[in-house]
């Protein structure tokens, strides 16, 4: 009569899984930071310099044309006052 009543199941018997074995570790066994100065800043450096001289030139050849490019911009922009020299 019970299993009449009732119907749903509980939140952790909503399905049988077979075969599958899980591990866990208690939060107070683990190590937030382990080898962080150790390996994790040595890492962080091998890293940054690995991947600095991939990125860095178009970035900065980019920054130097886009400016470039502003700054033509803005001389094109203005009037020559050579041209007006005449007027009265």
């Amino acid at each position: 009569i019970s299993s009449r009543v009732n119907m749903g199941r509980h939140f952790g018997d909503l399905a049988k899984v077979r075969h599958v074995i899980t591990y866990s570790l208690s939060p107070f066994e683990q190590r937030a930071f382990p080898n962080y100065f150790s390996k994790g800043l040595p890492n962080l450096w091998r890293r940054f310099t690995g991947s600095f001289f991939t990125v860095a030139p178009p970035m900065v050849l980019g920054y130097l044309t886009y400016s470039w490019g502003n700054s033509v911009h803005e001389q094109s922009k203005k009037k020559n006052p050579d041209d007006f020299a005449n007027d009265e």
